[in-house]
């Protein structure tokens, strides 16, 4: 019986290092390909990941392990793909989620395509998450995306968006696997990739200065930075336990605007679509007792408002709506009729703890009510919705 091929997506990182290891040990036909996604190293700070350094650590890494070894460049496809949607969603004022829609459109289509065409049964990748599959009643293979093992590294919200084909061709072995137990095994194997820094930087481009890279075509424009006093906001009351008709879940999901005379100018900044709800860096604003915070942008005006403190009301909000279309339900099985709801745990950005929700079906589309206030609801950012450990659905928030 010949062995079951599997391409890894090897990063230049420890964890695709030992998920490269480990499938070679379990008997697999494993080959390792690298992903050059990215060109302009202008806009890469080169001492935190740079890509030729990467590439060299996985070809040592293939090397080691005695795997055939490729370099692939998707720079066009990123470039269509990724770079081109950040910038269209931060010229709208929206903050997107390269890594999200990076796991989406490019390791788990562009490149499971080219693993298919190599023959290959399944791609692997080093992400913190696990999968089970079961037959159904019709006999059908229904996939379980599931949460990793060391929660402190739990990655599943990166794959949020995925769908049933691509669950069923990945393998993630580091899944069952705390990061610790990842390195010891790197070290006892001699793995040159043991010790190396996570990246912090974009899917497989690494570290960018976000200002410097939207400035190539989001040209800086001078604005207003506008204080909000706490006083102004007010919360909306407790809904959580109740079950909230159309007109009563537009109110509460509703983004708090707010207007030039309620507040007080205190410094201008260089352009609204560099800064995101809940960013207190940048600022460069002094004269207060706690930081601040941007509660809300003006994209149209190019106006940012800010607010005293991590407590300010302007950051809170008890609901939301999802953007009409971006809705995807990994377990479409699972998906909630018209006009029915659902209680499930939500996050709304990686490393989240996991939050108490109920998600609505509505005429207008997808809503999601929190148990507690949440702190910087950020519109174009990802909501993903879980039932236990599994992640069955996500969409992008309006």
């Amino acid at each position: 019986m010949s062995k079951k091929k599997v391409v890894v997506a090897l990063s230049g990182g420890v964890d695709s290092s030992v998920s490269a290891y480990l499938l070679k040990k379990k008997g697999y036909d494993v080959i390792g390909l690298f992903m050059k996604n990215w060109h302009d190293e202008s806009v890469t700070i080169s001492n935190e990941c740079p890509w030729l350094q990467d590439s060299n650590d996985a070809m040592l890494i293939a090397q080691k392990l005695k795997i055939p070894f490729q370099t692939i460049d998707l720079s066009d496809e990123y470039k269509n793909r990724i770079v081109d949607y950040m910038f269209a969603e931060y010229k709208k004022g929206r903050t997107p989620n390269p890594d999200i829609i990076c796991n989406r459109e490019i390791k788990f289509d562009v490149f499971l395509k080219i693993a298919l065409s190599m023959n290959a049964d399944y791609v692997a990748t080093g992400h913190y998450c696990q999968k089970e599959s079961f037959k159904n009643f019709n006999g059908e293979h229904v996939n379980r995306l599931l949460s990793g093992v060391d929660k402190t590294k739990d990655q599943s919200y990166f794959l949020c968006q995925i769908n049933q084909f691509q669950l069923q061709k990945v393998i993630f072995p580091i899944g069952g696997l705390k990061k610790n137990e990842v390195r010891k095994i790197a070290k006892d194997v001699g793995l040159v990739t043991a010790d190396k820094r996570d990246s912090q930087g974009l899917c497989f481009i690494g570290k960018i200065s976000l200002p410097e890279f939207l400035s190539q075509k989001l040209k800086p424009k001078e604005g207003k930075i506008i204080q909000i006093k706490d006083e102004l906001n007010k919360l909306t009351k407790d809904s959580y336990s109740k079950n909230l008709d159309l007109k009563s879940l537009n109110e509460v999901s509703k983004r708090r605007r707010y207007k030039i005379i309620e507040g007080k100018l205190i410094g201008t900044h260089k352009g609204a679509h560099f800064f995101t709800i809940g960013q207190r860096k940048g600022l460069s604003v002094g004269g207060h007792s706690q930081p601040l915070f941007v509660i809300d942008t003006d994209i149209k005006n190019n106006i940012i408002y800010v607010g005293e403190g991590k407590n300010h009301k302007g950051l809170f909000r008890k609901a939301l709506k999802i953007k009409t279309g971006s809705e995807k339900w990994i377990r479409s099985d699972l998906k909630i009729d018209f006009d029915q709801r659902m209680d499930v745990s939500v996050r709304i950005r990686y490393r989240q703890p996991l939050q108490e929700a109920i998600i609505y079906n509505k005429k207008e589309g997808f809503f999601i009510v929190f148990k507690d206030y949440q702190s910087s609801i950020t519109s174009g950012q990802f909501a993903a919705w879980y039932l236990g450990e599994e992640l069955i659905g996500s969409g992008v928030i309006n």
